[in-house]
């Protein structure tokens, strides 16, 4: 059991964590033709913008209610009630999410009383879904507002439904998953012959596609009537310790049962998840899965020569953190350092010695002389200071393409994630010389595989 240590500093230096006003904006963009809004100041907005635009690589559907000194003091509904007027009549938004920043959370706008007051001056607005969640951004990040955003809309679209159509299931999506890996989320579950509906779906707004036509809201992703009748599923699953909030919900408002899986990266994790999909439908698992399994055994057995005994330092939110270090400790690796962003109560269950709620420099101290650095692109100089190998996962990643599909769940992802770090330890120890393939040559089985990886 890792020992949890909160780092109590002036300042952050070459932070490792965002916002939750970043994380409530991004769940939002998982709901079909909604627009995100941020109530506070253009600063705040523009700086999310950018961030998902290079992250993404995409066009960004989020506004602003353009909070300045004055509206500040005096409070901030004709702020609202313009911004809510300006993006119905100019975007016609199935969905309104708005989240708020750390300006607002401190002046102590009560949003929730400035909705009900714009509600009844404005009576067109009453078909017109408006999520509002409290996402101060001097405390929590990432994960907890994608988490609350999400907690929001099931609480007010979710519909009560005794009656439970049978091969409905409701798949809970955490913020640690791509749109790739949501992709193949649903593709596992369609096999069963399972019907699914994701919450919030990236995969349909933010996987890279050519629009037909121009929207100024979000492309794709979960549609709000797809959320009201998550009531009539006949389970839920929740991907990702920090959706629980959610689940329990759906399950006051509608009675519908969750499993928590707190991974879908690693053999154990996903033989349990293909077994739940298999006792839920009453379906065999399919060949491919079977086939796909086998290639994951393989490629586990091909890579711990490499992996065993390798120091690795780990940066990233606890879900994340969570399935990454699970992963590299099955495999035989030492997780020497492990920095994430937030509480939670997977930090404990971290295959380490210590985990430090901390920024970039507090791992950039204790990872000298690790093989393997992990965390989001803002980790590449340190990684170039300490020459060691770097791996980019999590959010953001500008400095690489494809970020949006890079797949690190189910048997699939596991495989091809494994083959991609054992790679890095390849070609580092390649680099580094004879000297590095030392511990190969001292096993029975050991000049057998250094021969094969020649």
């Amino acid at each position: 059991m890792a020992v949890v240590s909160v780092l109590r500093k002036a300042c952050a230096v070459n932070p490792l964590k965002m916002s939750q006003p970043i994380g409530g904006a991004l769940a939002f963009m998982g709901l079909d033709n909604c627009m995100p809004v941020l109530h506070g100041s253009q600063g705040c907005t523009a700086f999310g913008l950018v961030l998902f635009v290079r992250h993404f690589r995409e066009a960004i559907p989020l506004q602003t209610t353009a909070m300045n000194e004055v509206t500040t003091i005096m409070g901030g509904i004709d702020n609202i009630e313009q911004a809510i007027l300006n993006i119905v009549k100019r975007a016609k938004p199935a969905i309104i999410g708005i989240c708020s920043t750390g300006l607002t959370e401190t002046k102590g706008d009560d949003v929730d009383g400035y909705l009900k007051l714009i509600r009844k001056k404005h009576p067109e607005l009453d078909t017109l879904p408006i999520v509002y969640v409290s996402t101060p951004d001097y405390k929590d990040a990432f994960q907890d507002g994608w988490a609350n955003a999400v907690t929001r809309i099931v609480q007010q679209l979710v519909e009560p439904a005794p009656k439970k159509i049978q091969n409905q299931v409701n798949i809970l999506a955490g913020s640690h998953l791509s749109p790739g890996d949501i992709d193949e989320i649903r593709e596992i579950v369609e096999d069963f012959g399972l019907s699914p509906i994701v919450l919030p779906d990236l995969s349909g707004s933010l996987d890279g596609h050519v629009p037909e036509d121009f929207s100024p809201t979000t492309l794709g992703g979960t549609k709000v009537d797809a959320v009201r009748s998550m009531g009539q599923s006949v389970v839920t699953l929740v991907l990702g310790e920090h959706m629980l909030s959610a689940a329990v919900e759906i399950g006051i408002k509608a009675e519908v049962p969750y499993t928590v899986f707190d991974r879908l990266l690693g053999l154990e994790a996903n033989d349990r998840f293909i077994a739940f999909l298999s006792e839920v439908s009453g379906k065999p698992v399919p060949l491919k899965y079977r086939r796909q399994r086998s290639q994951l055994v393989d490629a586990m057995l091909d890579g711990h020569f490499f992996f065993g005994g390798k120091k690795i330092a780990i940066g990233a939110e606890p879900d994340l953190l969570w399935a990454i270090s699970s992963l590299l400790a099955e495999m035989g690796c030492e997780i020497a350092v492990a920095v994430t962003t937030t509480l939670s109560p997977m930090l404990e269950k971290i295959p380490a010695k210590e985990v430090l709620v901390g920024d970039l420099e507090d791992m950039e101290m204790r990872a000298k002389g690790c093989d393997l650095l992990i965390t989001h692109s803002h980790g590449r100089q340190m990684a170039e200071r300490l020459a060691i190998p770097f791996l980019r996962m999590g959010l953001p990643i500008f400095d690489r393409l494809g970020a949006g599909h890079k797949l690190g769940v189910g048997y699939r992802g596991t495989r091809d994630l494994i083959f991609e770090i054992g790679n890095l330890f390849l070609a580092n120890a390649h680099e580094a010389g004879p000297d590095t393939w030392a511990p190969l040559q001292e096993g029975g089985s050991g000049n057998g595989a250094q021969a094969a990886a020649h």
